[in-house]
């Protein structure tokens, strides 16, 4: 959404405290929050350098807990986080780096992206040095997130990621390596990588959609202001239209241009209203329900489920009644399957395949869900072919779900520590409460305009869509 010539405040600004003094204090406070946003934008771009040197920094870090701890002897029991490079490392991946950097996602969009990632600091340095090739159609394709994202996580799930140094090195590394390639054969000192092949992508993307900060353009001014040279946005994105949050990277680089690019708050649902429903949107709606609410719900949730039990042992029954004794096998080597015979910790090829089945059945189940309510809601408000907008309305609850599947390794993490955990699921119940109730906020926003008698079964068919993973959740935190 873009400001005006006149610099009028754009959609709904974020107002962080309201003063006790009335609505002139309440302005000025606005307005201070607005300068200070702004202000910090166009700091980020006259500090390019100190924004590389801090990404190099983090691409130190990021080699040394990736690489060292992969050959390293598995901690003991008695091994703590801050005594234990493996542990350590651990901790700092998928304890602090991984949840907060979604949560993070949904407050400062992708800030993440154009300020710390190591992955996009390396992508965009080797492609000022590498063939500057044009970027194939094939890669372009806009299913590559999904796809990505599901094999990741699949993959992660299979080796343990979350508990080995060996599969972050594998697949940490390997999307490093990945990133690095298509870096050196494409582009011109931009991040080809991130733009379209980034397993993070299509989720970051989504979930930025709701921050309530973004760089604001105003086109007028552009269009007003004296011919400069052309910015160089690491994301390929068109500066002077680009409205939104989802593929920018908010690295500031492009603030103060023209005097018409500005960081700037806004509704956080603002995006999400205006959105344009092209073929990218279909892919970020199927991202949303098959992918966040999809494959990670199954992936956070199959090792603590009594039913991935009762699957495990229908197919082992099975399996002997037919002979298929090779499923009972432990012979897969480590980065196809978990293998760790010294602590104990071995996958057969039967565990393995039911944690596939596992996570593709509730894939499938929690996906159908959300989407066929979305459908519904859609017939039931009268929108027709635009019924994906209203499925945007379930990305509170794939943010808050996503950061509550991963905060388990967190406390899993903690809990040898002696850290009182009391807090922790009163703490999950009012966040699930914070995503129902923004996600009916969003839905009413979607449903402005339509009349009542429309809204009340649209917003109960949307409920009955996203009840299986609320249900998920309750199984998970608190009946199991």
């Amino acid at each position: 959404m873009a400001l005006d010539a006149s610099n009028k405040p754009m959609n709904q600004a974020i107002i962080l405290q309201v003063p006790a003094g009335g609505p002139e204090d309440s302005q000025a406070s606005e307005s201070r929050w607005r300068r200070a946003l702004g202000q910090l934008g166009d700091a980020m771009a006259r500090h390019k350098g100190v924004i590389v040197g801090l990404q190099w920094l983090v691409v130190l870090v990021y080699f040394s807990l990736v690489a060292i701890p992969a050959f390293l002897d598995l901690p003991d029991e008695d091994a703590r986080i801050l005594t234990n490079l493996t542990l350590f490392a651990q901790f700092l991946f998928w304890g602090i780096w991984w949840p907060f950097a979604m949560l993070s996602m949904m407050l400062m969009g992708r800030a993440w992206c154009g300020v710390l990632c190591p992955e996009g600091a390396l992508s965009e340095w080797v492609s000022r040095h590498g063939l500057n090739r044009a970027i194939p159609r094939w890669l372009r394709w806009g299913g590559w997130p999904f796809v990505s994202f599901g094999l990741t996580t699949v993959i992660g799930q299979l080796t343990s990621i979350y508990q080995y140094p060996k599969p972050v090195f594998l697949i940490l590394g390997g999307s490093t390596a990945a990133a690095l390639v298509v870096g050196l054969l494409y582009g011109r000192g931009v991040r080809v990588w991130c733009r379209y092949l980034c397993p993070a992508n299509g989720v970051f993307q989504l979930l930025a959609r709701i921050a309530p900060v973004h760089f604001a353009v105003s086109e007028a001014r552009w269009n007003a202001a004296p011919r400069l040279p052309a910015v160089n946005c690491p994301p390929l994105l068109d500066v002077k239209r680009q409205a939104g949050t989802g593929a920018c990277h908010n690295c500031g680089r492009c603030s103060g241009h023209r005097e018409a690019v500005r960081l700037t708050p806004r509704s956080p649902w603002s995006e999400i209203l205006g959105l344009k429903l092209d073929k990218a949107a279909r892919w970020e709606v199927l991202t949303l329900a098959y992918g966040v609410l999809g494959i990670a719900m199954g992936a956070f949730q199959w090792s603590a489920s009594p039913w991935y039990v009762q699957l495990k042992s229908r197919i082992a029954e099975a399996a002997i009644a037919q002979g298929q004794l090779w499923l009972l096998a432990d012979n897969a080597p480590w980065w196809l399957l978990t293998h760790y015979p010294e602590v104990n910790d071995v996958f057969t090829w039967l565990d393995g395949l039911a944690i596939l089945l596992y996570i593709g059945a509730e894939t499938l189940v929690l996906g159908t869900a959300l989407l066929l309510g979305a459908r519904l809601a859609g017939l039931a408000a009268g929108f027709g072919a635009s019924w994906r907008r209203l499925a945007y309305a379930y990305t509170p609850l794939a943010g808050i779900s996503v950061f509550l599947g991963l905060s388990m390794t967190t406390i899993s993490l903690l809990a040898p520590e002696g850290v009182n955990l009391a807090w922790v699921s009163p703490t999950r119940a009012a966040l699930l409460l914070l995503a129902a109730l923004a996600g009916l906020h969003l839905s009413l926003r979607i449903l402005s305009g339509t009349p009542w008698a429309r809204r009340l079964p649209t917003l109960l068919a949307l409920s009955l869509g996203a009840a299986p993973v609320f249900l998920a959740w309750a199984y998970q935190f608190w009946w199991w």
